[in-house]
């Protein structure tokens, strides 16, 4: 996927990096193939790398200082970097292993980190050859596994290197207010009054009150962040948009208050979820106007270059806000 966001390297300073991280002894000769970029990815750039021993990394690079990212994207990788610390030593959810970090822009002008390369398929690049069957088990795979990531306790609501908010009110309102504000700073046509937006999240936002304990949220878990090979989910990727707050949140309930997202069922099912009450099927609606907020705004950040996706997202805003308005 195509965007500003992505900063790719010169062959050279992606060499220096490769030495800096695993010593000069394993940057391969040139001329040989032994790097290539992974295309799948929205946000950050990837490189799949050979070393000279054989072994397989991937690289990721954080954008570039001079583009501009939306206000919850800032210090994306150091959330990534701890979310993948918080998985590993708190469950048994499969993701890669950080090999190395640097954060000192000394070879590069942003932040990098290598982990291990994961060899399997994306769960949504094949997921139109799958089953109805197999397609169901992979999504209640993905229940079973947000279950338990989602165990994992926060000390406060909000991202996971902070500064957090005692409630989870507040802490949502904020994400809200962060994206309206990019919003309305980029002038982007929500096909909705920006202060109307702000009124209807404000009339539901006792809903959240609810949500009294802090709990690790992925929310990007979709199937393009799914690895998987025969039947199993081999890893989770992309951890960059995690935080501390309402399990409710994850992208896998979104299909349960619209259809565009898919059918939640499956996913429930692996998740164990009772019914939801009124108060839930709320929050999942201002969750769902939260997702399209961001699927419309970030479409001018990433400078994208046809309206699919917004006009998409419209749809999914408008569709919501009239939910929320029953």
């Amino acid at each position: 996927m195509e965007s500003i966001t992505k900063n790719r390297q010169p062959v050279e300073a992606l060499r220096a990096m490769v030495a800096r991280a695993y010593g000069p002894q394993e940057v391969c000769d040139a001329g040989e193939v032994w790097v290539s970029e992974l295309s799948y990815g929205w946000f950050n750039v990837t490189y799949r790398i050979r070393l000279r021993s054989g072994a397989q990394v991937v690289l990721k690079i954080a954008p570039p200082p001079d583009v501009e990212v939306m206000t919850y994207e800032r210090g994306a990788m150091a959330t990534e970097l701890e979310a993948l610390r918080l998985i590993r030593e708190h469950t048994k959810v499969p993701v890669p292993t950080v090999d190395f970090a640097d954060r000192s822009h000394e070879l590069c002008d942003a932040d990098y980190f290598f982990m291990t390369y994961v060899d399997a398929d994306n769960l949504n690049a094949i997921r139109d050859t799958l089953t109805g069957t197999e397609i169901s088990a992979y999504d209640e795979a993905l229940g079973a596994v947000t279950h338990e990531l989602n165990s994992i306790p926060g000390a406060t609501f909000g991202p996971l290197v902070g500064p957090g908010e005692s409630t989870w009110r507040a802490a949502f309102l904020r994400m809200v207010e962060e994206l309206l504000g990019d919003g309305e700073r980029r002038g982007v046509d929500l096909g909705h009054d920006y202060d109307a937006i702000r009124e209807v999240v404000a009339a539901h936002a006792d809903s959240l009150d609810e949500v009294t304990e802090p709990r690790f949220v992925e929310w990007d878990l979709w199937p393009g962040n799914c690895m998987v090979r025969d039947g199993r989910i081999m890893a989770i990727i992309d951890h960059e948009r995690a935080f501390y707050g309402d399990p409710l949140m994850e992208f896998g309930f979104a299909g349960s208050e619209s259809g565009a997202y898919g059918d939640s069922t499956a996913f429930i099912s692996g998740y164990g979820h009772r019914p939801f009450t009124t108060a839930e099927r709320t929050r999942r609606r201002l969750y769902n106007l939260h997702l399209a907020l961001i699927q419309i705004i970030e479409t001018n950040f990433r400078a994208h270059t046809d309206t699919e996706q917004y006009d998409w997202a419209c749809e999914r805003l408008s569709e919501t806000v009239a939910l929320l308005g029953e």
